[in-house]
């Protein structure tokens, strides 16, 4: 079986090897897709880990990742969940309850525009990293470069967050 050398059409990364099975959800190429996979798979095998980041790491893939099939609800999604951790200082383990209230609120999602800026890092510069505590703040930076990419967009993500924090139906508020 031959390498070949494939680009990623969302964020650069080029990687050579035979191709790994993809679904094509995201806006990626095979070779991201598994080093991406790679990435994951760490921080499932390191409980400590897997809380210190683990929401950064999807957030900040699938937003790196916008553009072509990709849904608007996705890339929404985890462009709140940037905001959560990196604007409001939500841990990286309180935001699923967060996403899923907004998810279960919003009927027509928007959608913002991609922007052209990439950010320097991509998944493999997380996935290259000699321990735990350099992958925890690869993965913070990161997830920091992707949200700061979307700035034009920042200010209706904050607006768009704010869905998650308003009061249920019995009044409830749930922040």
């Amino acid at each position: 079986m031959s390498s070949r050398t494939s680009n990623c059409p969302a964020c650069g990364l080029a990687t050579t090897g035979a191709p790994t099975p993809y679904d094509g959800y995201f806006h990626a190429s095979d070779g991201c897709w598994a080093v991406f996979v790679d990435v994951l798979a760490r921080e499932y095998a390191n409980p400590v880990l897997f809380g210190q980041v683990h929401q950064l790491t999807v957030d900040a893939y699938a937003v790196q990742h916008s553009g072509g099939a990709h849904p608007d609800k996705s890339i929404d999604v985890h462009l709140v969940g940037l905001h959560l951790v990196l604007e409001r200082g939500l841990r990286p383990t309180a935001v699923p309850p967060y996403l899923q209230r907004l998810a279960a609120r919003v009927q027509r999602w928007p959608h913002f525009v991609p922007p052209s800026e990439r950010a320097r890092f991509t998944a493999q510069d997380v996935a290259f990293t000699g321990c735990a505590l350099e992958h925890a703040a690869r993965a913070r930076e990161w997830a920091g470069q992707v949200w700061s990419c979307w700035r034009a967009h920042h200010d209706e993500v904050r607006a768009f967050a704010e869905l998650c924090f308003v009061a249920d139906r019995d009044g409830a508020s749930r922040s």
